[in-house]
């Protein structure tokens, strides 16, 4: 398992949300990414969901 970063940000820089989750692999943890930016109603904001390697899996502006 490895540890995933989610962070969501206001249009004026403001960290919303940062966040460290555990998902099997990336397939996964895009997914439950995704579905955390739902539940939060933050899928329209600024945000981006990283690898413990530094990969980018998510990302909007």
């Amino acid at each position: 398992m490895g540890v995933y970063t989610l962070t969501v940000f206001e249009q004026n820089g403001e960290k919303l949300l940062d966040e460290t989750f555990e998902a099997a692999n990336d397939s996964e943890a895009k997914k439950a990414g995704e579905a955390r930016l739902q539940d939060l109603n933050f899928i329209a904001k600024t945000h981006r969901c990283t690898s413990p390697t530094g990969k980018l899996l998510l990302f909007h502006r």
